[in-house]
C-alpha cells in the first residue's frame, strides 16, 4: 500500500494506525512448532474471524521475482491434496462466510469470516493449505493472466499508482520496499510453477506465522483447536535473510508524470522515517502525534493554513504508518485550486513543514493529539476483524503483546518537546521525493508548472 494514488487512505486511517489490545484484551500461546496464536474474545454476536499472517511478503523475494508472494497469495486458492481448486472459499461460502487475503511488503494474510461454531472447520483448511498445497500448470498459467489482468487495471491504468511506483523506486536506494507489491510486469510474466513452490517451500510454516482469531469464541477453545490442526505441522528451517540498510540520502528527487486521464494536479511530499521494526521507537510515538497534527483531517495544520485560510488548496494532509520491518516513510499530499500551481502549492507547504520545524507545536497542540489518538484506541472493538488487523500488523512490525498493549499509555507519555524533535529530525532532514501528478496539457490558468 504505497501507491500515491491511495494516500487519502493513509490520511483516513492514520489515527487507527497501531494496535490497541490494551482495549482487546488479547490472550496468546505459542504451539511446539513456532506457531503463535493470538485470541481476542469478542461475544456481541455468535460469529468469528480468522486470520493467519505469514512472516513473508513482498520484500521477501528473490531478485527477479518481483510480485511472486502476490501470486502465491492468488495460488493458495487453486486447491491441496484434499481440496479441488476454489473449493476452500466456495466451502467458506456455503457456511455463510466470506473469505480473501492480501498482500503486503511485509507479509501474506489469509482470513476468513464465520459463524462461531464453523471456526474448527474453517480451522482445518487453514491448517491443509500450509503445506498441501497442489500447483499445476493448468492453474498457475491461467492465474498468471489474472495477475497481470489485475496489474493492467489497478496500476497500469491508474496515473497515480504508476506515479507511485516511480517514486518508491526513488525513495528506498536499497530496501526491497522500492519494487512494487504486484511485481514489474515483465518479471511477472517470467515466473514459474518452480518459483511460486520455491516462495512457498521456504517460508509457508507454523514457525513463520502467527494465528490470530477475534469474535465469539473462548481463548483455551481456541488454543485446542490450533494445537489440533497446526500442531502436527512440523517446523521448517527458515532461510537466513538479509538485513537491508539504507545510504545517506543527500538530495531530494523530483518526479512529474503527465498523463491525459489526469483532471486535477496533485503533489505529495515522502521522505523516510523510523518504523516499529526499524529505527529509534521513541522518535516513532513522536511522530504520531506530529502527523496528527500536521496531516490528519481537517483541524490538521495543514488542511486549516492551505484549504481555509490562503485558499491555495482544495483539499491537504499527511501520513504515517509505522507498521513495518523496515523503513517507514511519513507524507504530505496536497491538490492546489484551479487558480494556482503546484510551484505555488509546493511553497505554501514548504512554508508550513518550516514552521513546524522551526517554531515546533505546542503542548495544547501536543495534548489534543493525544486525546484523538487514545479516542480511537476505545473504538477500536468496535469492529469484529479491526483487533485482528491492529494486532497483526503491529505483531508483524516487531511489537511484543506487552509493547501492543502499552499502546495508549506510550502514546499518553509524549511531549512537545519529543515531537519537535522528531519534526527536526525527519521533517528537517535531508533527501526525500517529490512527486507530481500532472494532466497532458499545461494549465491555462494560475502560474506555470516547472515540471
Amino acid at each position: 500500500m504505497r501507491y500515491f494514488g491511495i494516500l487519502a487512505f493513509f490520511t483516513a486511517s492514520l489515527a487507527v494506525t497501531p494496535a490497541f489490545a490494551d482495549v482487546f484484551g488479547a490472550k496468546q500461546t505459542v504451539l511446539d512448532n513456532g506457531l503463535e496464536v493470538i485470541v481476542v474474545e469478542n461475544h456481541r454476536a455468535p460469529v468469528v474471524t480468522q486470520m493467519i499472517w505469514y512472516k513473508a511478503g513482498a520484500m521477501d523475494k528473490q531478485p527477479g521475482k518481483s510480485g511472486i508472494a502476490h501470486f502465491l497469495e492468488h495460488l493458495m486458492f487453486k486447491g491441496t491434496e484434499t481440496l479441488a481448486p476454489g473449493e476452500f472459499s466456495a466451502t467458506v461460502q456455503r457456511n455463510g462466510g466470506r473469505d480473501n487475503a492480501f498482500t503486503s511488503q511485509d507479509t501474506t494474510v489469509y482470513h476468513q469470516s464465520v459463524a462461531s461454531d464453523r471456526l474448527d472447520l474453517i480451522m482445518r483448511m487453514e491448517a491443509d493449505r500450509m503445506r498441501n498445497l497442489v500447483l499445476s500448470k493448468e492453474v498457475f498459467e491461467p492465474e498468471k493472466l489474472v495477475i497481470l489482468e489485475e496489474r493492467a487495471s489497478r496500476t497500469d491504468s491508474s496515473p497515480g499508482a504508476l506515479l507511485g511506483e516511480q517514486t518508491s523506486a526513488g525513495l528506498y536506494l536499497n530496501h526491497p520496499y522500492r519494487l512494487p507489491i504486484i511485481g514489474w510486469r515483465h518479471e511477472i510474466e517470467a515466473l514459474t510453477i518452480d518459483d511460486a513452490l520455491a516462495f512457498y517451500r521456504q517460508y509457508y510454516a507454523p514457525n513463520n506465522a502467527i494465528l490470530i482469531v477475534a469474535g465469539d469464541v473462548t481463548a483455551d477453545d481456541v488454543f485446542a483447536l490450533a494445537k489440533t490442526h497446526f500442531g502436527p505441522i512440523a517446523p521448517s528451517d527458515l532461510p537466513d535473510r538479509p538485513h537491508f540498510t539504507e545510504p545517506p540520502q543527500l538530495g531530494e528527487k523530483v518526479y512529474a508524470y503527465r498523463d491525459p486521464r489526469v483532471r486535477e494536479s496533485s503533489l505529495s511530499l515522502r521522505k523516510l522515517a523510523p518504523s516499529y521494526g526499524e529505527g529509534d521507537r521513541d522518535q516513532v510515538y513522536a511522530l504520531q502525534v506530529l502527523m496528527n497534527i500536521l496531516g490528519s483531517g481537517n483541524t490538521s495544520r495543514l488542511f486549516r493554513a492551505l484549504v481555509i485560510e490562503q485558499r491555495i488548496a482544495l483539499t491537504a494532509g499527511g501520513w504515517y504508518s509505522p507498521n513495518a520491518r523496515g523503513p517507514a516513510e511519513v507524507g504530505i499530499w496536497a491538490r492546489p485550486t484551479p487558480d494556482k500551481s503546484l510551484d505555488d502549492l509546493k511553497a505554501a507547504v514548504r512554508e508550513e513543514v518550516r514552521k513546524v520545524i522551526e517554531d515546533g507545536v505546542s503542548e495544547d497542540e501536543v495534548s489534543r493529539a493525544i486525546t484523538r489518538l487514545q479516542d480511537a484506541a476505545a473504538t477500536a472493538m468496535d469492529s469484529l476483524a479491526g483487533p485482528a488487523r491492529a494486532i497483526g500488523r503491529a505483531r508483524i512490525s516487531g511489537l511484543t503483546l506487552p509493547e501492543i498493549e502499552a499502546w495508549p499509555d506510550r502514546i499518553g507519555e509524549v511531549t512537545a518537546e519529543q515531537v519537535n524533535e522528531a519534526a527536526k529530525a525527519v521533517l528537517g532532514a535531508p533527501g526525500g521525493v517529490e512527486a507530481r501528478l500532472l494532466p497532458s496539457e499545461r494549465p491555462t490558468t494560475g502560474g506555470e508548472d516547472k515540471s
